[in-house]
């Protein structure tokens, strides 16, 4: 049996104001009949409001903590941005607490940092990648989870992806999607 590896994940309590409840539906509707049978019960979670639009352009951020979601299976980083504002962003594996990140069109092709899919080259890993401009990602943002950049189409308006099922899919270019990976990788290897 693997078990895993919590040891590289900072020991703080979340940034509290960045929690939200969550109402535990249990299976029930609104009549408190049963609809989904063998849902409910668990550890209380409250819900962790994670950064996917990464819209806070050319504003450098520090990497504060990397910690544990309840909520999903990859693990999350606290932000701490130049202008006093914190979020949290989804922890991709190789980054570091103190590291900088930024998100804009001219970021630098470094793991964290946010960039449209048009400036970022062929080969490159990346996550957490829009559908839709402006409405945050949508792809890959699972733990381990990628897609890989295979190029550009003719008139540059689609940039081409392989995604981690295999699928190759077109994307608008003007998108933005985040350099590397997701993080704890080896979720996948829990029994």
């Amino acid at each position: 049996m693997t078990t895993l590896d919590y040891s590289g994940l900072s020991k703080v309590k979340p940034e509290s104001t960045l929690l939200t409840s969550v109402n535990e539906h249990a299976g029930r509707n609104n009549k408190g009949q049963i609809t989904t049978r063998h849902k409910g019960g668990g550890h209380k979670r409250k819900y962790r409001i994670i950064d996917f639009k990464r819209n806070k352009f050319d504003i450098p951020g520090k990497i504060a903590t990397i910690e544990y979601d309840p909520n999903r299976n990859a693990f999350i980083s606290l932000i701490n941005y130049a202008d006093g504002e914190k979020r949290y962003i989804l922890f991709a594996k190789g980054m570091t607490v103190g590291q900088t990140i930024v998100a804009g069109e001219n970021a630098d092709i470094k793991v964290g940092n946010a960039a449209p899919l048009k400036n970022i080259p062929e080969g490159t890993l990346v996550h957490n990648i829009e559908m839709k401009i402006g409405k945050g990602g949508q792809i890959a943002r699972s733990a381990g989870s990628s897609a890989q950049i295979l190029g550009k189409d003719e008139d540059g308006k689609y940039v081409i992806l392989r995604l981690g099922s295999g699928e190759v899919r077109k994307v608008l270019a003007d998108c933005y999607a985040t350099i590397g990976e997701v993080g704890n990788e080896e979720y996948n290897l829990v029994n």
